[in-house]
């Protein structure tokens, strides 16, 4: 959505788009619970898990992480994007991501390299790098044991690395087979995503559209209808919010209320014509 159709709602950037500035993201307490924990954890090490549906905000809650601990002094971040990558795969991502290089078809020295960098870091800093994987039913078991024996030192007694894994449903029941228990039993801290009240899903878009600059967008008798609508489920909230918005810059409309919402929404109950019979 350009900007002079932003700006027609007084808007500083589409407050229902995918890629919302972090300062947007609308934290409830269980996050605001969960981040303040793990920034605890990052001098301890060890793993957290985030589980939920999707459209749940689980992408959004590791972004939400993730910008905390940017912020936090002498904390090394990484993300990993190819959480379906084999284990050379792997390990070449790790290295980008940690600023080593990596020879993958040797294990073994690849994970010597790694650990010492980090545990340099532990030593220098105190604190443990961290290493967020979304997506992570995506995860092969190979690639699950291999982060854990990783993370590992002094005989299981310290753990150089903290690592974030969000998955839906998938995950959770990965982590219940016999070749993955050892690593959920040193699961931590945990967050369950799951379906938002209306009163959340309200509290929520009134965040967005005030960090976007219009928090009268929409009407009351509006945000209540989509809230209602929206079957606890963040991003379908958002998939409809957004909707309204592109109808309401087609038609240069200045607030959106419940009659564009029927006009967009309507469902025809005109009953199908019946189909002639030779």
């Amino acid at each position: 959505m350009n900007k002079k159709l932003l700006s027609l709602h007084n808007l500083k950037f589409n407050p229902f788009a995918q890629d919302l500035p972090t300062d947007a993201l609308w934290v409830g307490p269980a996050l605001e619970s969960f981040c303040w924990r793990i920034e605890q954890q990052v001098g301890e090490g060890g793993f957290a898990l985030v589980i939920g549906e999707p459209g749940s905000g689980k992408s959004a809650s590791l972004r939400a992480l993730c910008a905390r601990l940017s912020g936090m002094r002498d904390v090394m971040v990484g993300v990993l994007t190819r959480p379906q990558a084999g284990l050379a795969d792997f390990y070449r991502e790790l290295g980008e991501l940690f600023g080593v290089a990596l020879r993958p078809h040797n294990r073994y020295a690849s994970a010597k390299v790694l650990r010492d960098k980090w545990h340099k870091h532990v030593e220098s800093s105190l604190g443990r790098p961290v290493l967020l994987i979304d997506e992570a039913q995506e995860s092969c078991v190979p690639v699950l044991s291999e982060l854990r024996l990783l993370a590992s030192a002094d005989l299981d007694s310290r753990s150089i690395l903290t690592i974030v894994l969000a998955g839906d449903s998938r995950l959770a029941a990965k982590l219940e087979t016999p070749e993955l228990l050892p690593l959920a039993s040193r699961v931590r801290t945990r967050l369950r995503t799951e379906a938002l009240s209306p009163p959340q899903l309200a509290e929520c878009l009134g965040h967005v559209l005030k960090v976007a600059g219009n928090p009268k967008l929409m009407t009351t008798a509006l945000v209540q209808t989509l809230c209602e609508h929206a079957a606890g489920n963040l991003r379908l909230l958002m998939h409809m919010s957004f909707d309204l918005l592109a109808a309401a810059c087609e038609q240069e409309i200045e607030q959106i209320d419940e009659k564009l919402y029927f006009q967009v929404f309507a469902v025809d109950s005109k009953p199908a014509s019946k189909r002639r019979v030779a």
